[in-house]
């Protein structure tokens, strides 16, 4: 394995298999946000959706510790293989004329370190309410309702989410490649199955900022699940919480 990571291939097989990975996150955190838009009952199903992943226990623990490696695994392969390829040419070109690469090809570096600051605000913005206005444990719904009021935060993970379908669109055909399951092509630009995920999950994502940001999400009290602690008292009143109470 040292041996395979110390070459160019080794580094990129390691950082198509990490992105894809990462891809299986992302496909799964966006079905779970798209409960927002259920007709009804959205507010409790997206409660029940945080209680049911706080109840893996242990399991959530290495899921979480799983994600950490891939993304570190991801970035620093990204980072070592950067490197080489500028140790590899230390005198830039006089001029730069690109001849099939694409945009978001050029815009890789800039958008992954976008998406790096985007997951430590997401992190304490949306799970650990660090900075968001009126956060309330367990109850996504409201969090994010009240959260994406803020004009500045849509616009953010605007920002963020375009740097992701580019993300994806490039890093997906250059996985496949890396992986061996596409050949070369007389059309290198035609990547047809990146471009319909990258869209996808972009407006996936999307569609929860925007729609919260132009009050199409009602505020809605949750009907909030004891604790390990309450349910081992015995049968108690369950309490409500919503985004609007502090």
């Amino acid at each position: 394995m040292r041996t395979l990571l110390s070459t160019a291939i080794g580094k990129k097989l390691l950082m198509a298999l990490s992105g894809i990975g990462g891809l299986g996150f992302v496909l799964v955190h966006m079905l779970g946000n798209l409960q927002m838009f259920k007709p009804v009952g959205a507010a409790q199903a997206m409660h029940e959706y945080a209680v049911g992943i706080r109840a893996l226990g242990p399991v959530l623990l290495v899921a979480r510790a799983g994600l950490v490696a891939l993304l570190l695994a991801h970035v620093v392969m990204a980072v070592l293989v950067t490197r080489r390829n500028s140790a590899g040419r230390p005198v830039d070109y006089a001029m730069r004329r690109p001849q099939t690469s694409t945009v978001a090809s050029r815009l890789m570096r800039v958008g992954g370190v976008v998406l790096l600051v985007f997951i430590v605000f997401h992190l304490a913005d949306m799970t650990f309410g660090i900075w968001h206005p009126q956060f309330t444990h367990l109850d996504p719904y409201n969090n994010l309702r009240v959260g994406f009021s803020r004009w500045w935060a849509v616009l953010f993970y605007l920002v963020a989410i375009a740097a992701l379908g580019l993300h994806l669109y490039h890093g997906l055909w250059a996985s496949w490649r890396t992986l061996g399951a596409r050949r070369d092509s007389p059309t290198p630009r035609s990547r047809n199955i990146s471009v319909i995920l990258a869209i996808l999950i972009s407006i996936g994502f999307a569609a929860v900022p925007v729609a919260a940001a132009l009050g199409l999400f009602p505020a809605a009290e949750v009907r909030m699940a004891p604790s390990h602690e309450e349910s081992t008292q015995g049968s108690q009143p369950l309490p409500t919480a919503s985004g609007d109470v502090p």
